[in-house]
């Protein structure tokens, strides 16, 4: 007789377990421009006061570099016509339960894509790209804006191919503006000092340019 209740019990305890199925739901996640949802999850929500949903929240399934999934759930008759969420980025989508469907399938599985409303986000990589080009169009004009200041002048144009200004240093004695390479033979002639002398001079003067443009 215990044999018989014992043998009753376990019979009991695992019909359910052996009525529950394995039901997949398959399909493609898509952003709203149809480009994939690659790797990202998609989880199994319930609506509020669903209760008989709540034994699958939580459940989730990682979509694919091309944006396929597929969410797995345990479900008996009891379950069949209940309404879950598949939720991505947000967004829900109801989705029936149908086991005839499942059973009747070849492949072993429901099909129900997702097409998000957003769009993807702006990668990282191409927002970099876009600040160099930007960067890169500020500098490439203010570089053009300075060079056409620059050959607006006589100075400038002879400067752009090759000819440069000498530099003026301003004589230790009288005080007036001498060409670097004069110098030496101004101090001498309009002086009188001795080249030695006028040779130190000048590389003192010069000295104090060199601290200058440090």
């Amino acid at each position: 007789m215990k044999r018989a209740i014992l043998a009753g019990f376990l019979v009991l305890l695992l019909c359910p377990i052996a009525s529950a199925e394995t039901y997949r739901i398959s399909g493609k996640a898509t952003y709203a421009d149809n480009t994939p949802v690659s790797l990202d999850y998609v989880y199994v929500e319930c609506e509020v006061g669903a209760y008989e949903c709540y034994q699958y929240r939580g459940t989730k399934a990682m979509t694919d570099a091309y944006g396929d999934f597929t969410v797995v759930i345990d479900a008996g008759d009891e379950e069949d016509g209940i309404d879950i969420l598949l939720s991505l980025r947000g967004e829900n989508f109801t989705h029936i339960i149908d086991l005839a469907q499942h059973q009747n399938s070849p492949e072993g599985k429901v099909y129900q894509d997702l097409r998000l409303n957003q769009n993807p986000a702006i990668s990282g990589v191409f927002m970099g790209f876009g600040c160099f080009i930007v960067l890169f169009v500020v500098a490439f004009v203010s570089v053009l804006l300075r060079t056409g200041r620059r050959l607006a002048t006589k100075e400038g144009r002879l400067e752009f191919v090759g000819y440069r200004k000498a530099r003026q240093l301003e004589c230790p004695v009288c005080k007036e503006m001498i060409f670097q390479h004069e110098m030496v033979k101004h101090l001498i002639v309009d002086h009188d000092i001795e080249p030695v002398e006028a040779g130190k001079m000048t590389g003192k003067v010069m000295r104090k340019t060199w601290s200058e443009e440090e």
